[in-house]
């Protein structure tokens, strides 16, 4: 069985919710999520294509200029942040099935997307022969 979160206003939610027994796990959780579905309807749309020497990502960041922007690669992880002095926060991480090459990779904002081409490190075999005596 598949569930799925339907995106709906924060109006509709309870946020007082208090159970009888004090669970602040639960209601941290419960905060966290409601909160999470209320930033869904403001969520940055974004697109991600798997081609077949590259990855191609591109990000809505409007009122963002260059300078405001930072990404970050950390093997198959990139992480596009805003940086503090920009006027609009931007959080957004992706995880891809191989590792980025990063010196081959490019980046390229215009009119408000964020367009990255990044490309996919081809794995190498390190495996060596040793000479049996």
């Amino acid at each position: 069985m598949f569930y799925t979160l339907a995106p709906r206003s924060s109006h509709t939610f309870n946020r007082n919710f208090s159970p009888a027994a004090g669970h602040g796990a639960l209601e941290k959780f419960l905060s966290d999520t409601l909160s999470g579905l209320a930033d869904a309807s403001s969520a940055k749309a974004a697109s991600v294509e798997d081609e077949e020497t590259r990855y191609s990502l591109q990000l809505d960041v409007p009122g963002l200029a260059r300078e405001q922007l930072s990404i970050d690669i950390e093997g198959d992880v990139v992480r596009v942040t805003s940086k503090a002095d920009a006027p609009r926060s931007v959080k957004a991480a992706w995880r891809f099935p191989l590792e980025i090459d990063v010196a081959a990779s490019t980046a390229k904002l215009e009119n408000g997307v964020l367009s990255l081409s990044l490309a996919k490190k081809i794995p190498v075999s390190n495996v060596s022969q040793l000479a049996i005596q």
